[in-house]
C-alpha cells in the first residue's frame, strides 16, 4: 500500500515521502496515529505542489543543519562518570548528551541523537540526524569521577 508520510517515521522515511507499506501497519498504525496519509492521485498532486513551494525552505533548513553538524564535531564533550578499572557504571545516554550539548548552547532533541553502547573509559562517537541529508558527529570522552588515589605512604613508626 503506498502512503504519504506526514511525519518523519524510523525505518520508514521521512515527511512527504511516498513509501510502500503493508496494508495492515499503513491502516492500524500510521494512518490513526497521524504519521501518514493514503497517496490517492489528489493527494499526490496536493504533495506536488506544497513540494515545489517548500524546496527553498528546504535548502536553507539543510544548509543550517549542515552548519550545525559543522560545529558538533568541533565541540568538546567530557562525561564524568563512576568507574572502577577503567570499567564504568552505568552508561551515556543520548539524554545526558542532549543536556551537554544545552548546558554549551546547542538545543538537539533526545530522539535524533544515536549512541552506541559501550562499557569503557575512553572517547566515543554518537550521531545525530539532524536533517534527511544531513548526520552530524558527536565526539565525546568518558572519564572516571575522580582519579584514582595516589599509593598512600606509609608513615615508619617510632
Amino acid at each position: 500500500m503506498q502512503i504519504i508520510l506526514i511525519k518523519d517515521v524510523d525505518k520508514v522515511g521521512y515527511a512527504n515521502d511516498i513509501v510502500e507499506v503493508k496494508p495492515g501497519y499503513a491502516n492500524n498504525f500510521l494512518i490513526p496515529q497521524g504519521y501518514a496519509r493514503v497517496a490517492t492521485v489528489a493527494a499526490r498532486k496536493v504533495l506536488v505542489e506544497n513540494l515545489k513551494q517548500r524546496a527553498h525552505k528546504d535548502a536553507k533548513i539543510q544548509a543550517d543543519a549542515q552548519a550545525l553538524a559543522d560545529k558538533l564535531v568541533n565541540l568538546p564533550l567530557v562525561f564524568k562518570v563512576k568507574a572502577a578499572d577503567g570499567k564504568i557504571f552505568g552508561s551515556i545516554t543520548s539524554q545526558m548528551i542532549a543536556e551537554a550539548m544545552a548546558a554549551k548552547g546547542i538545543e538537539l532533541d533526545k530522539k535524533v541523537i544515536t549512541v552506541e553502547s559501550f562499557k569503557t573509559l575512553g572517547s566515543y562517537t554518537a550521531e545525530a540526524r539532524l536533517h534527511k541529508n544531513v548526520r552530524g558527529t558527536i565526539n565525546f570522552t568518558v572519564e572516571a569521577e575522580n582519579a584514582p588515589a595516589a599509593a598512600k605512604e606509609e608513615t615508619p613508626e617510632a
